[in-house]
């Protein structure tokens, strides 16, 4: 039987240049608007009133982690404390419920909290001394971990450092227990138990759920292993997958991507086989550096901190220009993460090489640019590179305040996530949330994005004033612009005609509101399809 839905009453954002006050959906596609739409009421299956709100596309995440956000969920609460000593209490109050957990885990903890983001393996043995305990930091880049944890990995003074990443020491030369990169703790989650298939479904449900009341209808996973794809897969078949997304598989610097780099075919295939309905997986995954907090960002010149330290380059420029240049040549997209204006040029100049040899760079995608060179900043334009940025990060929280800008130095960290810079450049530009790192809400993000500002309103004009952007420049990059990075405008993006019917109602007229109140901005509706899966 055809399905039919109409939303009337409102406005209907179809797109950045276009508006109605009707939209009616048969079948899970667009079919009509304004008196169009309005007339088909009589006929049809379902009726939503606006009532004066607005509908909007579904919003896609053109960069996040959707399993790891879900996987949060089963584990100690350590996201969101204010204190070291509430954190704490927090790890040891989930350790004492769960004795029989082999594994204290959590992820998400403020890196902020202790000096440095360095935090000691001591503090958690005094709260579980006789089992393992793993933290993760929010940045998804460093872990915490005891003094347990550190034997089982067999981390010790004497363990060399990692060259994709760093054992913090003590003064007397013993694991600290903070631990940066893959490279360092990597060790650690090698050890971990996997999931079982209860846990992996709820994982993809609780995703499912964030996204729901986030409006998002579409993400791009951007690290995923055989491990990530079971379960997505058992997640999908299980009913538990309400949005769609596209799959990025890890690509491993020091020589590993070649081993790894056979098997992504196969992987794509099962995908292609198992669950083409709601997931693809053409994208390849690659770290060019660290991050800037934490001292591992690629950086042209020293940190101010540390002079003699320029981060971590997770790959050489030859090994980085050699692996996408491969990547594109099997026919994937390249996605790669580059924070710092080191790891950005490198990351240029893999795609320049790719374009300069297959004649293509397969649609290029560079995220998070936080960090950008002046010279640089037309080669994004010049190169067709879709800069991904995630938005809620452009603002000064304590990340900034505490971590960031002594590394950089104040010329420096004026510069960073040139969002305007660019997309008035004539850049492609998308918009993502890297949830779980930080909230997969996208009108928390757009709402730094037109205003720069915390939620304390600070500061007063703006972080780099000159970087704010309009409502319909932010919104337009958190939908249009991501169906641009994943390749498929023609099919989402917007609300014409012919489009998914993936939609997302808000609690008001967003456009009548003041801009520091977008960020409060509340979803109560989503559409996948026409088909409503939240509110």
């Amino acid at each position: 039987m055809s399905e039919l839905t109409v939303w009337h009453n409102g406005t209907v954002w179809i797109n950045k240049d276009d508006r109605s006050d009707a939209i009616a959906a048969r079948d899970g596609h667009v079919v009509a608007h304004g008196s169009e739409a309005v007339t088909m009421i009589a006929e049809a299956t379902t009726v939503i009133d606006l009532n004066g709100r607005t509908l909007a596309p579904g919003f896609g995440d053109g960069h996040a982690h959707p399993v790891f956000g879900g996987i949060e969920t089963l584990f100690a609460d350590v996201r969101g404390h204010d204190t070291l000593d509430d954190l704490l209490a927090s790890v040891k109050k989930w350790a004492d419920e769960n004795p029989d957990a082999e594994w204290v885990r959590g992820e998400g903890y403020d890196p902020s909290l202790a000096p440095r983001g360095e935090f000691d393996a001591r503090w958690l043995d005094a709260i579980v001394p006789d089992r393992p305990v793993v933290l993760r930091a929010m940045d998804y880049h460093t872990a915490w971990v005891n003094t347990r944890a550190l034997e089982i990995a067999g981390i010790t003074k004497d363990t060399p450092q990692p060259s994709d990443g760093d054992i913090t020491l003590r003064e007397d030369g013993t694991p600290m227990g903070t631990l940066r990169e893959w490279g360092a703790w990597g060790m650690i989650y090698e050890k971990l138990p996997e999931l079982d298939r209860e846990q992996r479904i709820a994982a993809v449900a609780a995703a499912s759920k964030a996204y729901g009341i986030g409006g998002v209808t579409w993400a791009q996973d951007a690290w995923v292993e055989p491990d990530t794809l079971d379960t997505w897969l058992e997640g999908a078949k299980a009913g538990a997958l309400t949005f769609r997304a596209n799959l990025a598989w890890l690509a491993e610097p020091a020589g590993r991507w070649r081993r790894t780099f056979l098997t992504f075919p196969a992987l794509k295939e099962r995908v292609d086989n198992e669950c083409p309905e709601l997931l693809t997986a053409h994208t390849i995954k690659f770290f060019a550096d660290g991050i800037l907090e934490g001292g591992t960002a690629a950086v042209l010149e020293a940190y101010c901190d540390c002079p003699t330290s320029h981060g971590i380059p997770n790959w050489t420029r030859d090994e980085l220009i050699e692996a996408v240049s491969e990547c594109v040549a099997m026919g994937f997209q390249p996605h790669i993460h580059a924070i710092g204006d080191a790891g950005v040029r490198d990351a240029l100049d893999a795609f320049e090489n790719a374009i300069k040899v297959h004649g293509t760079a397969n649609n290029p995608v560079m995220a998070h640019c936080q960090l950008v060179d002046p010279d640089d900043l037309d080669r994004y334009r010049e190169l067709g590179v879709i800069a991904n940025f995630e938005p809620l990060w452009a603002q000064l929280e304590n990340e900034q305040t505490v971590l960031t800008i002594p590394r950089l130095g104040q010329e420096r960290a004026d510069r960073q996530y040139p969002i305007a810079t660019l997309l008035r450049g004539g850049a492609k530009v998308s918009f993502g949330s890297d949830w779980p790192v930080t909230s997969q809400i996208p009108m928390k993000g757009i709402g730094i994005a037109i205003t720069r500002q915390t939620d304390h309103g600070v500061p007063a004009d703006g972080w780099v004033p000159s970087e704010k952007i309009t409502l319909d420049e932010a919104l337009d990059a958190y939908t249009r612009g991501v169906a641009v990075q994943a390749g498929e405008e023609m099919l989402w993006g917007d609300l014409g005609i012919g489009k998914r019917a993936d939609a997302v109602l808000f609690d008001s007229d967003i456009h009548s509101l003041p801009a520091f109140d977008v960020r409060r901005i509340c979803v109560v509706g989503t559409w996948l399809g026409g088909v409503r899966v939240f509110g």
